[in-house]
Parts: C-alpha cells; structure tokens; sequence
C-alpha cells in the first residue's frame, strides 16, 4: 500500500464545493448511468453494494504533467488530503478509472478548461487532524516543503505513515496479477529464512511495566478486567515512535496497561478512543465489523475511564485526532 497525498484546500471556494458535492455527499451510481460504462458501473456496485461512493478526481495538468503520477497509484492505496497546514481527510482508493464527460458534471472545469477526469471511488474514509509539520518532521523533509500537486510517496515514506498512523486499507478492487510470476513467488522461497537485525532498545519500558503493573496482575485500564500480568501490555497511550524525549519519560501518564484479549488492538487501530474526562468514544466504523463491533459493546461501550486525568489528556488527544476512525469532516 502506498500513501497519495492529495492537495485539496478547503479554504478555496471551489475546491470546497467540490469537497461538498462527491465527498460528504457521495455520488450515487444511477444518477449518472448514462455516463459510466456497464463494467465500471457493476465494479462500482461491487464495492459499494449501497450504489454511492465519495469520489474524487485528478486533472491531467499543464503538458500531462500528473499523469506520471497518476500511474502509480493503484486501487488499495491510501489517500491523504491536506490543506490549510493539515492533513484532514483520508482513505483507501477502491476503484480508478477516466472519464471526462462525468468529471465535468460533477465538478466542471477549472480556468484553463480542464477538468478532474482521472477520478477514483474512496472506501474507509475518516477524519484527522494532523498539522503538515508533523508530517515533515516524521518523513525528514525539508521544513519548507509544500504539498502543491498530487503525489505518490515511496515505499519507505509510505510504511512509516501506515504504521505510525495505523492505517487499516479497506475495500478495493483487485489489482491484475502476473499470475505465472504469483505463482512461482508462492510455490518456494529461496531467500534468507533468518535475518540478523539491530533493533534499539526502549530504555524506559521495563521501568514503564514496573511502575504500571506492580505485583502480579492488574486491571486493564480500558475493560476494567482484573487479569495475570502475562495477559497485559504497557500500551503507550500515544504512539511511541511519536513521543518525544521528555514524553517518552513521562512514566506516570504516558502509558496503560490494556488487555491482550481486545482491548489493545481496538484501541491501537482507533475503534474506540477516551474523550475528555475519560468516557469510551465507540468509532461509528466499528459498525461495519460485526464482531470488533460485539466486543466493544460487550466490554468497552458506556465505560468511563478511571485511568484518565487532565496530565494524560495530551496523550489521549493525540490518539482521537491521529488513530481514532473518526467521521470524514462535513
């Protein structure tokens, strides 16, 4: 999976109601069957089985100059939308496909006469907040580098956003495969079955366990369940490799202990976060996995959290705006 970033300010009148018109409300695929050909139409219905998807799209630009770049996107890659100094939009692109002639009824054209004909369906979208300094500074680039066009991160870029901001790829089409190469890819595997591999040690994290579990069991700070210590993580209310120093020092508020059973892995990729003042906020996606969805209710939904405090509410902030699935912004 690779990250697109999609410039889209929606401080610019246009760029607003174009954000208006196919992403909070998502084209519906009959209004416009005159328009689509039978087989992107029956992808489309595939994918989104409600017959609406958001949608957006890519103009060619002056002397084809994103195109390039629009060929290395793929269906199941992410997409960030940033403007105004923030990434604040996000999802997986579920289908791509051309088509002039729609992208001009639902968006016109821009002031050189072009329109956003490279178009593709979003599934999984969700909202952020995240300053683009933020983003600099997780990626080393240069403090001064703007997003201005569409662009398509390596793999190294992309495997640090997916997982620091804990990416989860939703539904797509499959991407055609060379099958013959699959197949032998699948059949052996004539690389190293062992790695030598240097990894830094957490200094801090055996003081962190201590501290957080101090005899032999403990109580999840999520669930509440009393448990054995083996059962329990020091889970980093924040994400670590994002702490700073003095952060990741921060015994006493930086982390919980949370529950192996379900609770870390809810929390870790944001169906469920702490609101202010501790209560669990259930993530309106969970709703689509049946059974992620039964256990929060079963153990987290209605909960307030004891653990919480005002020092830890940095932490857990970080999470809502960073992890936690939240509703795409309106």
């Amino acid at each position: 999976m690779l990250i697109v970033m999609q410039p889209a300010r929606r401080s610019e009148k246009d760029v607003e109601q174009h954000y208006q018109d196919t992403i909070v409300h998502p084209v519906v695929f009959d209004e416009h069957a005159d328009l689509l050909d039978a087989a992107t139409v029956d992808q489309l219905k595939q994918l989104f089985p409600d017959g609406s998807a958001p949608m957006w799209g890519v103009v060619p630009g002056k002397k084809d100059v994103n195109v390039s770049r629009i060929k290395k996107m793929r269906a199941g890659d992410w997409v960030f939308f940033s403007g105004d100094k923030r990434l604040y939009f996000g999802g997986t692109i579920a289908l791509m496909w051309r088509n002039k002639e729609l992208a001009t009824r639902l968006w016109g054209s821009d002031t050189a006469g072009n329109t956003w004909e490279y178009m593709y369906a979003l599934s999984g979208t969700r909202g952020f907040d995240i300053p683009i300094d933020e983003i600099r500074t997780l990626l080393g680039w240069n403090p001064k580098r703007h997003i201005m066009g569409i662009s398509v991160l390596d793999e190294n870029d992309s495997d640090t956003l997916q997982t620091l901001l804990t990416l989860d790829a939703a539904t797509a089409a499959a991407v055609p495969a060379d099958v013959e190469n699959d197949e032998a890819a699948v059949s052996a595997f004539d690389g190293e079955l062992e790695r030598t591999a240097q990894r830094a040690q957490r200094g801090e994290q055996t003081a962190l366990k201590k501290r957080l579990l101090q005899g032999s069991t403990g109580q999840c700070a999520l669930c509440g369940r009393s448990l054995p210590g083996t059962f329990l993580i020091a889970a980093h209310i924040k994400k670590r490799a994002l702490c700073s120093d003095d952060e990741k020092r921060d015994l006493a508020n930086i982390a919980m202990l949370a529950c192996t059973f379900g609770c870390d892995a809810v929390y870790e990729h944001g169906y469920v976060t702490v609101a202010p003042g501790g209560a669990v906020q259930v993530s309106p996606l969970a709703a689509h996995l049946p059974e992620v969805d039964a256990y929060i209710q079963q153990k987290l939904a209605g909960r307030t959290l004891p653990w919480w405090t005002p020092a830890r509410e940095p932490y857990y902030e970080w999470h809502r705006t960073h992890t936690y699935k939240d509703t795409p912004p309106s």
